[in-house]
């Protein structure tokens, strides 16, 4: 086991998004997951039916211990609700010395169409995490949301992208599942220089949690010391298997095989 990734987001108690994605995506990879829990839904693949946010006191008290006893190489925060717990987030994580990859997955809405990140709260995280992270990784939507800017085409990633990478974060990695193509294109744009994946869409409705497993996947790549294009890179490969073998549990948007690296026991 190489690389600590302490985890800041919210519960999927489907298991196939959120925490719990997050733990068995940096676990299948080699690298060990802590938690801060942020918020609770009640949650399957047909939607989330229930949302709690945590008070941001206890968000941030479950960061300080973790990190002051275990530590972390990477922290990776996903779902956070609300604008009093991304400012808890980002003092607490500024109070420990920022020094660690901060991987910032903008999480706002769900699969389903439910909203996890309230409208007044957007503004917030993008002046107060967006200035901390090694690299953010927002979907098309999330995108759209952070910088105003229509995308509808490799053109339109490229210029919000480069807004995105204004506001102060080392990386962006723009996420192109959205665009209506089957050819698809994920954007990595650095102070660098851009790196352009593409891949063929996988025609499939079991792509819950996509998304975070991601973001985690990046963070384990990350705190196990790879460079950020390694890391995504890796990532993509890992999530795209995730998807290809998804073992095809519940009624609506399914859930990844976050275990494919994990040989099998007798």
């Amino acid at each position: 086991m190489k690389g600590r990734v302490l985890i800041v987001a919210g519960s999927d108690s489907g298991g196939g998004a959120g925490i719990q994605a997050d733990i068995k995506a940096v676990s299948a990879l080699g690298a060990y997951a802590a938690t801060a829990i942020a918020a609770l839904t009640a949650q399957n693949t047909l939607g989330v039916h229930g949302v709690l946010a945590i008070d941001p006191a206890f968000v941030a008290l479950q960061m300080k211990v973790v990190l002051e006893d275990i530590g972390a190489d990477a922290v990776k925060i996903g779902m956070l609700a609300n604008a009093a717990v991304i400012d808890a987030v980002a003092t607490e994580y500024e109070a420990q010395g920022g020094n660690v990859p901060l991987v910032v997955d903008p999480v706002m809405i769900a699969k389903s169409g439910h909203y996890l990140l309230e409208p007044d709260a957007v503004l917030t995280l993008r002046k107060r995490l967006l200035p901390l992270a090694g690299i953010v990784t927002p979907n098309l939507p999330e995108a759209e949301a952070l910088t105003d800017v229509p995308i509808r085409d490799l053109d339109g990633m490229r210029q919000a992208a480069a807004l995105l990478l204004s506001f102060g974060p080392k990386a962006v990695l723009l996420k192109g599942g959205h665009l209506e193509s089957d050819r698809l294109y994920d954007l990595l744009l650095t102070e660098d220089g851009e790196t352009v994946f593409e891949g063929s869409r996988v025609h499939t409705p079991h792509t819950h949690g996509t998304g975070c497993t991601l973001a985690s996947a990046i963070a384990a790549g990350l705190a196990q010391g790879l460079s950020t294009h390694d890391a995504v890179a890796r990532a993509r490969a890992y999530v795209e298997t995730a998807i290809l073998t998804a073992p095809g549990l519940g009624h609506g948007h399914g859930p990844l095989n976050h275990l494919h690296t994990v040989r099998e026991f007798p």
